[in-house]
């Protein structure tokens, strides 16, 4: 029977970081499954690369300390290693009156938070993105950052690799527990002391065979983008971003010059009907009618997930999606967004006891395992910070602790925290 110390099914960048920070504390035996032949085939690979600078969130909660700390390491080891790193910063504008106010709780959260932001007028803006426009104010944020995701995940396995204490076995699934501490998997079973689930878009399934987090399920929501031709795309410096809807989780349509110079529209919400769903009747299954039941359940039930479902499936029409993206700069025609094969799946978690979406990342464990759930956005940006955050608070140097429990978020908290955090 194969065996490991540690456990790690998922290899996105939170099951990498994880095993990365271990590996710092001294484990001597991990071992990663990845379902997949190749790494970054899911949300961890399919991301803009953006590094965020931790301004959407609460001043003082775990999800705002770890985005820009997780900001500052992802910048550091990219540095190190010699991978892309483009520091373009970004803008958020304003698109009319109604949301200038929101644009300056955005400064004041941010400010508290320790990023670099500032409120720029018009004329200023024009010099940071001469495509861009605003109504009377818009927040540049320093921080923020381009990478290439796959270049980062390429560069964390050969690392892990190189100690000679991490395994990594791809194309293999997880199936099951055999026993007591005993996984199964499409290779066999496997014994392990700690097993920690980082495994995305299917974490919550995977929880449920723990017997944790049964309250909890994900419902997955599809990204598409459109791609800014050459005529327009030099006039895009960085990221011009619109003034979020704070109730929901989700940025909106937004301007992103990639860390290879191509100019990103996107992306959209839409829901999805199956976990790799990325085309339109890709990856349908058997989950995919309780899927589109959930959906229904959420949009009668849930307002604010109402609000999506009512405008954002219309974005797959090219005129609404023009007209979003229209919003942001100062010229744009229809003919200016061709298509782009970028897509990518966001799985949201929802607690059905409380038919709500959750806004925060959530970790669940019991006596032999851990489980990372929500791991959205920004979890790529968050990665090294949450990892040593889960690492200190969860595992320590005994695995995953006496009791089974589930460390819930307090109001304006942005991570599962225990309860002195």
């Amino acid at each position: 029977m194969e065996q490991a110390e540690i456990l790690i099914c998922g290899g996105g960048i939170i099951g990498l970081t994880l095993a990365r920070e271990l590996i710092a504390r001294g484990a001597e035996n991990i071992l990663i499954l990845e379902k997949e032949e190749e790494i970054g085939q899911h949300a961890s690979g399919r991301n803009s690369g953006v590094l965020h600078a931790g301004i959407y969130y609460p001043a003082g909660s775990l999800k705002a300390k770890l985005c820009l700390r997780g900001n500052r390491l992802m910048k550091a080891y990219c540095r190190s290693k010699g991978l892309p790193l483009r520091e373009t910063g970004k803008v958020v504008v304003a698109r009319h009156e109604g949301e200038v106010q929101t644009l300056h709780k955005l400064h004041a959260m941010a400010s508290n938070n320790g990023a670099t932001v500032e409120l720029i007028d018009e004329r200023q803006l024009d010099t940071y993105e001469p495509f861009a426009r605003t109504h009377q104010v818009a927040l540049r944020a320093a921080d923020t950052a381009m990478v290439d995701p796959k270049a980062i995940l390429r560069s964390l396995v050969q690392d892990l690799l190189a100690t000679g204490r991490v395994r990594l076995l791809m194309g293999t699934t997880f199936d099951g527990l055999k026993q007591t501490r005993t996984a199964e998997t499409s290779r066999g079973p496997i014994s392990y002391e700690v097993f920690i689930n980082a495994a995305g878009a299917y974490s919550d399934t995977i929880a449920h065979h723990f017997g944790l987090a049964r309250q909890f399920r994900l419902i997955p929501f599809k990204g598409t983008y459109r791609e800014l031709g050459s005529a327009k795309a030099s006039l895009v410096k960085g990221n011009i971003y619109p003034v979020p809807d704070l109730r929901n989780p989700f940025l909106g349509v937004h301007f992103t010059r990639g860390i290879h110079d191509h100019v990103y529209v996107g992306p959209t919400a839409i829901p999805a009907f199956g976990r790799e769903n990325y085309r339109l009747f890709e990856k349908l299954s058997g989950e995919s009618l309780r899927i589109l039941l959930d959906d229904a359940r959420l949009f009668f039930l849930n307002p604010k997930f109402r609000t999506v479902a009512l405008t954002e499936p219309r974005k797959y029409l090219a005129r609404y999606f023009f007209e979003d993206a229209k919003s942001l700069v100062k010229s744009l025609c229809p003919d200016d967004l061709g298509p782009c094969g970028k897509v990518w799946i966001r799985p949201q978690l929802v607690d059905w006891a409380k038919k709500e979406l959750v806004m925060n990342f959530l970790v669940v464990k019991d006596q032999e395992s851990l489980h990372i759930l929500n791991a959205i956005s920004p979890a790529f940006t968050s990665s090294m910070a949450f990892a040593e955050y889960v690492v200190d608070e969860y595992l320590g140097s005994t695995g995953c602790g006496e009791a089974a429990e589930v460390r819930r978020a307090s109001a304006g908290t942005a991570l599962c925290a225990p309860p002195h955090s």
